[in-house]
């Protein structure tokens, strides 16, 4: 049985970093540097499922407060 091929056991948790971009990490392992649980946790499927439901605006809050003040400016 090759490895794809395995069911993944892992639990996960959901992670967010200072831009508000999300991902998911192992829970038995530290998070990586700049990342944030935000307090999700559980099979890969269902973390995911979370990302989809609350990352609705996929841009970079930097990016999203550049084009706020922009916008502002055209006003």
């Amino acid at each position: 049985m090759s490895q794809d091929e395995r069911e993944d056991t892992t639990i996960y948790k959901v992670v967010v970093n200072h831009e508000e971009q999300y991902s998911i990490w192992p829970v038995d392992r530290e998070n990586a540097l700049g990342w944030s649980d935000v307090g999700k946790a559980g099979p890969k499927a269902e973390c995911l499922a979370y990302i989809k439901e609350v990352w609705t605006d996929m841009r970079p809050l930097s990016l999203r407060k550049k084009m706020e003040e922009a916008a502002k400016q055209e006003s």
